[in-house]
């Protein structure tokens, strides 16, 4: 026989018992489906997380000192508005740097005492931050300069001092202190702990935090390369400075996105694999379920083999028509299975906010029809090897 009529023979076998190829099919449908799905869920999750560190800023770096907890430190470790200064003239690929110094306060809201964080901020960093002003405006260069007693505060706290009304222009009292309210901010994305802000802090210019502390040193020294390539180059750079500028047991914290960024990356690519490994062993299964029922339809078909034998038929006819059995079942149920995985990324994305896009990976498509067929002509070879290794004589007489 040629090919086209080996193909229709066996179509028209599978067709003699079409429930039993659609539920021989449905375990190539479910593992093939899952390749797909598995490999698109991943890559969504993969964007949304790498989208949202980038967000924060992939080049941008924190150095805090490493604080002993049982002994005060010199006053000579700390970080100081030189040392970032020296930051951004000495360190080539530094763009722009900014310093915080903060201390726990309180507020009076309702007659109830809240505590609340008081930030002291160098120019710049609003910039570094990304911080976005929801109402008023942000701390100017002038308030900067002349240290005035103005202040910009997180939604949250306005919520709770000034309930629906405009905080903006009012007097905030946080301690013994009273700061003119000039804006509402908030953080554009979340900064995965690098930054001081608390869901109720009070932002005030650096210099006026200087005033009332008396110091000039620095909680958090926050520095941004240019681009993250010069990412590990300025990392090093700015180990070497600060031990260059303050004594050599002073320690440093540098704190990067670049360590989160990559553990997303391995944390997303040892998911992908684990939960393609399970959509294997789906497809495994499905197999072993295929070489059941072609030994099942061998059996039945024993006279039919003996009288395309004794016509004629060759032992490799008789191999590929039931190979091409196995193929078809596979096939076809990778073919609905793709569809399947394919049609449900397109309707969840109708669900998911607008910037947020599915991708479907080639790749994931041709591996799961490739995989699905192999298995099917695997796991169908013994089958198909049988019936072609049966004597004439003996299936002609086989009732």
């Amino acid at each position: 026989m040629d090919l086209k009529e080996t193909l229709s023979v066996s179509i028209d076998a599978l067709r003699a018992n079409k429930l039993r190829a659609m539920l021989t099919s449905l375990g190539v449908i479910i593992g093939s489906a899952s390749i797909v799905l598995v490999v698109t869920v991943a890559l969504t999750s993969k964007k949304f997380v790498i989208s949202k560190i980038e967000a924060v800023g992939s080049n941008l770096l924190s150095v805090e000192l490493v604080r002993a907890s049982d002994k005060a430190q010199p006053l000579s470790y700390e970080l100081t508005l030189d040392d970032m200064e020296a930051a951004k003239d000495v360190i080539p690929g530094v763009a722009r740097v900014a310093g915080t110094s903060d201390m726990q306060t309180s507020v009076v809201a309702h007659g109830v005492v809240r505590p609340v964080t008081l930030i002291g901020v160098t120019p710049g960093y609003r910039e570094i931050r990304r911080l976005i002003v929801l109402r008023g405006r942000y701390l100017d260069s002038m308030d900067m300069e002349t240290r005035s007693k103005t202040c910009v505060i997180t939604p949250q706290l306005a919520k709770r001092l000034f309930g629906l009304d405009n905080p903006v222009g009012r007097d905030l009292h946080v301690g013994e202190l009273i700061f003119t309210i000039i804006g509402v901010f908030n953080e554009q994305v979340e900064t995965f702990g690098l930054a001081d802000i608390q869901e109720e802090s009070v932002l005030i210019p650096f210099g006026l935090m200087k005033y009332y502390t008396g110091s000039n040193t620095l909680k958090v020294l926050d520095v941004q390369a240019a681009t993250p390539e010069d990412v590990p180059n300025v990392q090093r750079q700015l180990t070497k400075l600060l031990q260059s500028r303050h004594p050599g047991n002073a320690e440093y914290h540098v704190l990067t996105l670049t360590a989160i960024l990559k553990a997303a990356k391995d944390i997303s690519l040892a998911l992908t694999i684990v939960l393609i490994v399970i959509a294997f062993i789906a497809l495994l299964i499905s197999g072993v379920g295929i070489m059941n029922i072609m030994l099942v339809t061998v059996t039945e078909r024993t006279r039919e083999i003996g009288i395309r034998k004794a016509i004629g038929a060759a032992r490799k006819e008789i191999m590929y028509q039931f190979l091409t059995e196995a193929f078809l079942i596979s096939g076809g149920g990778a073919v609905v299975g793709i569809l399947i995985g394919l049609l449900v990324p397109v309707i969840t994305q109708f669900f998911l906010p607008g910037n947020l896009r599915v991708p479907v990976s080639t790749m994931s498509v041709v591996l799961a029809f490739v995989v699905s067929c192999s298995t099917g002509l695997f796991f169908g070879y013994l089958p198909a090897n049988q019936a072609a290794k049966l004597q004439p004589i003996e299936s002609l007489r086989y009732e």
